[in-house]
């Protein structure tokens, strides 16, 4: 054998699939072992909380009893004060003697509501086996891109989806389907917003209604709620609660949503102020959801926190009242 080949390692053969099934009931038996040690220590803990409960019981018993004692002492002494005292102190000392008796009386009902309050639970059932762990893929959802031409079958849907919505308008549509007439207006600052600005941007106010703004609002969030199903979160930021009233009532009116929609487990979540809402969305992002951030255009100042997400849609106040500040 040459110098070289001493020092080269030593290879061992693979085994065989025999060989590697063989070590199956083994690791049964590791997991049989394991289940029936979690059934003792189970049956231990329960023997060990019903021992605390009597003894508990019984501490209380023994020190109602000596409490009972004490006042049936005291009892006799008062009827000893009674057969000494005149006629004029009869009446304290029966208030004294009618106390001692309502507390008495008192005293033993607690004792039998503590009695009833103890529930011995039956014994625990013996668990299942364990079942195999079936691991499924992680789900992934669509990517934010609307623009042409990189995402034209993203661009595609979103153009016959507004035109269903503005040519066929269905009132008794399923919940997060537009359920109200579009104009034309409505329409193209939705294209707009998808195809132009690619879901991140902000629209001028529609006319001296706020309606106007939920219409274009609730036509984006059914839209993206096609493409993205039930990973959207819609997120909106009012500064008062009767705007964000106006944004709840515009949604279940176009979208037909109702009160379980709403909420912080919900698909649609209001906001009054811009810092939680931007926790909540990092939140959002992190369980692998989308969220959809509308800011109302009460939001004079917009927090460059919420501009970092996919898709968020800002309405634009009049120019009287437009101003250009930045929260950090």
């Amino acid at each position: 054998m040459s110098p070289s080949d001493q020092d080269l390692p030593l290879e061992l053969p693979p085994k065989s699939p025999s060989e590697l099934l063989s070590t199956a009931p083994t690791e049964n038996a590791v997991t049989n072992a394991e289940l029936q040690q979690q059934i003792v220590l189970a049956r231990q803990a329960y023997e060990q909380m019903t021992q605390a409960a009597l003894a508990d019981l019984e501490q209380r018993r023994q020190n109602l009893k000596v409490s009972i004692e004490q006042l049936e002492r005291k009892r006799d002494r008062i009827q000893a004060e009674i057969a000494q005292s005149f006629a004029g102190s009869s009446q304290e000392i029966a208030m004294r003697i009618q106390g001692f008796k309502d507390y008495l009386v008192g005293s033993l009902q607690d004792l039998v509501v503590i009695a009833e309050e103890i529930e011995f639970s039956e014994p625990m059932p013996l668990p299942e086996p364990p079942k195999p762990i079936v691991i499924e893929p992680v789900a992934t959802i669509p990517s934010a891109q609307f623009r042409e031409p990189a995402y034209q079958s993203n661009a595609r849907r979103i153009r016959d989806l507004l035109n269903q919505y503005q040519t066929a308008p269905d009132y008794y549509g399923p919940p997060w389907q537009v359920r109200r007439t579009l104009e034309q207006v409505h329409v193209d600052k939705t294209r707009e917003w998808f195809l132009e600005q690619g879901g991140r941007g902000t629209l001028k106010s529609t006319g001296n209604s706020r309606l106007q703004n939920v219409l274009i609002g609730t036509t984006a969030i059914s839209v993206l709620r096609s493409l993205y199903g039930d990973y959207l979160r819609v997120l909106i930021l009012a500064n008062t609660p009767e705007r964000l009233g106006d944004w709840r009532r515009g949604l279940q009116d176009c979208l037909g949503l109702e009160r379980s929609d709403f909420g912080p487990n919900g698909g649609v979540i209001l906001f009054e102020e811009a810092e939680p809402m931007a926790l909540k969305a990092e939140r959002i992002m992190a369980d692998r959801d989308m969220p959809f951030i509308i800011l109302d255009d009460s939001e004079g100042l917009v927090s460059l926190a919420l501009l970092q997400y996919p898709i968020w849609l800002a309405f634009a106040p009049e120019v009287a009242q437009y101003n250009t500040d930045y929260r950090y």
